[in-house]
Order: C-alpha cells, then structure tokens, then sequence
C-alpha cells in the first residue's frame, strides 16, 4: 500500500481563477518568488516570505496563461498564453509593462521551452502556425533560428524541451507529439536524430535531465514511461512506472535528479525545497517533501 500523501506547509489563496502554470525564482534575489498563471490572464507574483501576492500583472487580453518563465535578468518575466502570444514583461520597480511580444500562431496548449545560449542571450523554442511546427528564435532580438517540421504525420506539437549538451556543436530539442511519438532534433543542424513510439495516446509532458541523459514521459495512459538517450543520440526505453489513476498533465525532475514530480488529472501532486501545485480551485499548495537530511536517496 502507498504511503498517504504530505500535507501542504502552506496554501495560497487569491488567484481568483483556475491555475494552469506555476513557475519559481529565486537566483540573484533575496526574496523567493513564485510566479502563478490563471485561466483569465492575471499572473500573480508570489512572495514566498510574506506568502502573499505582492505583484499582478494582468496581459494576454484576458486570454488564459498557459505558460511563465524569467529570463536572466532578475526583473524580466516572460509567458505565454491562449491569445497566440508570448510576452516579455519589465517588472522592476514595480513596472508591469509588456517590452515585446512574439505572435506564435499556435491554437494548441504545448509550453514553450528557453535555454541560455550566452550572457544576456537565450533560445525560446515555442509550437508554430502549423499544426507540427515548432520554432526556435534568439532573444531578445527575436532573431529566427529554425523551423522544425517532421516529413510524417505525427499531430499536434505537445510539448518540448530545449537542452545543450555536454559534447556537441549546438542545442537539442525533444518534442511529443499527438500521436504519441517522441523526436528528438538537432536544432543547428535543422534535422531529426532519431524518433520513438513512447505511448498510444498523445505525450502531454515529458521531462528531461541532461545530465544524466534520461528522461521520462506521460500521456492519458495510468502509467509513464522512462528512457535514456544513448552517445549515438537514440532514445532508448527503459521502464513503464505505473499510476494509482490515469492521466497526467505535467513532471519535473528535481536539479539533484533524486525526486521525480507529477501533476495527475485525479488533483494528486506528489535546506529546504519546495514543490508548489495549481489547480482548479484557484489555490497554490506548497510542498516540503524531502528536506536535505531526510534524503539520502
């Protein structure tokens, strides 16, 4: 029998709408941040100090916020919403103004993905007009750097992970697909390295840790599945982890890749480190699940 689920140190209250993404900051800050997006285009920031929402920033005309992330400067805050858009905001000294804006075309819900590409630069991967497109721009000049269409048929783009490898000339990018297909493209070079099978149904999210070369993927089915890519680039399986229930809609590995997390349709989410889960009912709960004495694994 599992053991029972921990109870949160803390809830945050007033979203005032479903969450769909929720996202940390806290290098070159004294406080700790957490940034919220709801389904009605408000972004709330979080003071993890005070537990209280100290900034809203209200964009996307409304639209749902389906994706949030910070660029290398501490007051630059970037997302992505239903409206077709991605927004970078400056939110020093309390600004909430949009600085630029990327049209994406895409209607679909994949999230997009940044890597730091050199100081004061990144690649912002996101889902494009066609239906599997995906296309990679440098910031902040928006310059465009690929379009990665794959020759079959595979669906909708789901989700993408950017990541730069320890030997290699350039970046890579890992998409899932609708059909359930996992690519993996090498985005310098503009072409795909290899593709895999990884579920019957479409991969709603995967995760990736670069350093160990492993990753692990998740679609309606009750379970996950995990896989490695080997020094030649080929994905490779390696285990089916098995659900209480079906469905899972996000993971993440934590940075000492001991902790896997997964965000499920059935509203389970499994020094101190924090995990934080958004749902529906407008609340943020925040997690202490393995505090650094208690993980020895």
């Amino acid at each position: 029998m599992s053991c029972p689920s921990p109870a949160p140190i803390y809830t945050l209250r007033g979203a005032s709408a479903p969450l769909n993404t929720l996202h940390f900051s806290c290098n070159g800050r004294d406080t700790p941040l957490l940034f919220s997006g709801s389904a009605k285009g408000a972004i709330h920031v979080w003071n993890l100090n005070t537990r209280r929402a100290h900034q809203i920033v209200e964009g996307h005309a409304g639209s749902s916020i389906t994706w949030v992330s910070t660029l290398q400067e501490v007051n630059a805050l970037i997302s992505q919403g239903r409206d077709m858009q991605i927004c970078l905001w400056d939110l020093s000294e309390g600004r909430t103004e949009v600085m630029d804006s990327v049209w994406t075309g895409s209607v679909g819900f994949c999230q997009s993905s940044l890597l730091k590409s050199s100081p004061g630069h990144c690649l912002l991967a996101f889902a494009g007009e066609q239906t599997e497109e995906v296309k990679v721009i440098e910031l902040p000049s928006k310059t465009p750097v690929c379009s990665l269409v794959p020759d079959a048929k595979h669906g909708m783009v789901m989700c993408i992970k950017l990541w730069q490898p320890d030997s290699g000339p350039g970046p890579l990018l890992l998409a899932g697909y609708e059909d359930g297909s996992l690519l993996l493209w090498d985005v310098t070079q503009r072409s795909k390295l290899c593709q895999v099978k990884a579920h019957p149904e479409p991969v709603m999210c995967l995760a990736f840790d670069p350093k160990h070369l492993r990753g692990i993927s998740g679609s309606s089915e009750k379970k996950l599945s995990s896989w490695i890519l080997d020094r030649q680039n080929n994905l490779q399986f390696q285990d089916s982890v098995m659900l209480v229930n079906p469905g899972v809609s996000q993971l993440c590995i934590r940075g000492d890749s001991k902790l896997l997390a997964s965000a499920g349709w059935d509203h389970r989410d499994p020094r101190q480190r924090l995990l934080a889960a958004g749902s529906k009912d407008q609340r943020i709960s925040l997690w202490s699940i393995y505090s650094e004495r208690a993980d020895t694994g």
